[in-house]
């Protein structure tokens, strides 16, 4: 993993608080494009620069429950568990929502830069991988932006990523049992083992 400089830090957080602004960064997966959860002009932003489905919807990166609860979403008792025993990490829990967002997905990402800017901004972001929508996950920031339909606000280039690095396991406890819908590096068999097992 690549150092990053206190100063893009600084920069990122000052940045955030622009309506429109959307950063490119890396996480403990692969790269992604990342703006204020509520900054409706940024969200625009991100799907015209992947040429992504405006339903499809994006994932929340939250420092904590916490923050996202805070942000609308109603955990339930198997979001609770899963984000308490993978997280930080590479799962996404599809949980109940809002009247604007019904269901939201949360990830706490295992970076200590994410970590470091959503503590210190205190609010969730919107967050998605900075690929062209339908094409391979980027490990590496220069492929992100040739990728792009245009520039974004700022670049945190933590290096290239890992080859084997994969993108999170998204899992949906908005129904009974739980359903994995994306396969990422937390397995069906672990998730299955920590919510079910004792039933």
């Amino acid at each position: 993993m690549k150092p990053i400089p206190d100063n893009l830090l600084e920069q990122a957080l000052e940045l955030l608080k622009k309506p429109g602004t959307v950063l490119l960064i890396p996480t403990e997966t692969v790269y992604g494009l990342v703006c204020d959860w509520s900054d409706d002009p940024a969200r625009e932003r991100i799907y015209q620069l992947k040429q992504r489905d405006e339903r499809k919807p994006l994932a929340m990166f939250a420092a904590s429950t916490a923050m996202a609860a805070a942000a609308g979403v109603n955990f339930n008792n198997e979001a609770e568990k899963l984000l308490a025993e993978f997280a930080p990490g590479p799962i996404t829990v599809i949980a109940p929502g809002c009247e604007r967002y019904p269901t939201i997905g949360v990830r706490i990402p295992d970076h200590p830069f994410v970590l470091e800017l959503l503590r210190r901004y205190g609010r969730p972001l919107a967050s998605t991988s900075a690929n062209a929508s339908g094409r391979p996950n980027v490990l590496d920031p220069r492929d992100a932006l040739a990728e792009l339909s245009g520039p974004v606000d700022l670049v945190v280039d933590g290096g290239i990523l890992p080859i084997d690095a994969a993108a999170s396991t998204v899992v949906s406890v908005c129904e009974t049992p739980c359903r994995i819908l994306r396969q990422g590096p937390i397995t069906q068999v672990a998730i299955n083992q920590l919510l079910y097992s004792n039933k």
